[in-house]
């Protein structure tokens, strides 16, 4: 056995997953377009927002987002920067918007993005948030800027970074390098699962009446059968399950402890170690 690698459910070589901002009404709208193409979102929403003027109330999002699929995850009770704030107020903006989003929805929220900046102030570092955001059972964070071609997954889940935001003058090029990746083009040591994730603010494409923006790249990486569509928590998930993986000493037999049925490429061959069992080579 040479290499191993993870694959996405169904052997998939690459996954989409998007990731957008505040629960403005024009949310409504982006979900339903993401909707006719099966592509996922994760919408992270402020609390207090909630049924404000120019938001969605909390039917608007248990039936346009959770019921269509997608994910809800915090986005601070008072959208206030954690890297700007001392950490007791830091875990109370996590915290109360957690616990307010559970109760309205009646489910389980683990994932955060990052309100308004990470620029890191006096009374606050980056260790020191990611320590609470862990205490707080909070699993992964996105953060925003960066804009890369690297379409890799996280190595550290509390700074998430996304591929490209959509207002990117160059977002369609991402999008291209990305459809146009193949596993077989890659040099053998290097054919590691690739993830496009894109962020932004719904509001944005209204502003900019730019939603037609939203339906090319939603046709673009759209109905590809290399492809995963879920949503971040889904992703964070599935990784998860994938890292769990328990080996023999020799690699030849794998046993899967989780829930998860996880996929994986072998030297080019593409193995499926199914929940609670073990595959042998």
């Amino acid at each position: 056995m040479k290499y191993r690698f993870m694959r996405f459910p169904e052997g998939k070589f690459k996954a989409v997953t998007l990731t957008y901002d505040d629960g403005t009404l024009h949310d409504k709208r982006m979900a339903e377009v993401l909707g006719r193409y099966g592509v996922k979102c994760t919408f992270n929403i402020g609390n207090t927002n909630l049924g404000a003027e120019g938001h969605m109330s909390v039917q608007d999002v248990k039936t346009h987002i959770l019921d269509a699929g997608h994910e809800v995850a915090v986005h601070g009770a008072h959208h206030r920067a954690l890297g700007m704030i001392r950490p007791a107020e830091g875990i109370r903006e996590v915290l109360d918007c957690r616990t307010a989003l559970e109760d309205a929805f009646g489910c389980i929220i683990r994932g955060m993005a990052y309100p308004d900046t990470m620029t890191f102030g006096v009374g606050s570092d980056y260790k020191t948030v990611r320590e609470y955001l862990r205490a707080l059972d909070i699993d992964y964070c996105r953060t925003a800027g960066g804009d890369n071609f690297d379409f890799e997954l996280p190595t550290d889940w509390y700074q998430w970074m996304p591929s490209v935001k959509a207002q990117n003058p160059d977002v369609m090029e991402y999008v291209r390098r990305f459809v146009a990746l193949r596993e077989e083009e890659l040099y053998i040591a290097v054919r590691e699962p690739r993830l496009f994730s894109m962020w932004g603010h719904s509001y944005e494409f209204e502003n900019d009446k730019s939603w037609d923006m939203l339906e090319r790249v939603c046709e673009e990486v759209g109905g590809k059968d290399d492809t995963w569509y879920a949503t971040n928590g889904e992703i964070y998930d599935y990784v998860n399950a994938w890292e769990s993986l328990k080996y023999s000493a020799d690699h030849q037999r794998i046993y899967n402890p989780t829930v998860t049925d996880v996929w994986m490429s072998i030297d080019g061959a593409i193995y499926c170690v199914r929940a609670g069992e073990t595959l042998v080579l």
